[in-house]
């Protein structure tokens, strides 16, 4: 208790974040929305149908593919 009592002399504050939350993790929503809208249903017809078109949405991000946070 000594050093929360220090902390707050220096307006430091211990925020309560819980361990997994999604909506707080900006690579969460990028692989969301890469996995639910870029990739097409073919994606996961097999191992090497997922890695090329996953490569191909990645190697596209920014150009043809965009995400407003």
């Amino acid at each position: 208790m000594q050093k929360v009592k220090e902390w707050k002399l220096q307006d430091l504050y211990i925020y309560f974040l819980p361990p997994y939350s999604p909506e707080l993790n900006i690579i969460e929503i990028l692989w969301r929305r890469i996995k639910y809208n870029l990739m097409p249903l073919d994606s996961y017809l097999n191992f090497e149908k997922l890695t090329e078109n996953l490569n191909y949405v990645l190697i596209n991000f920014g150009e043809k593919y965009d995400i407003n946070f």
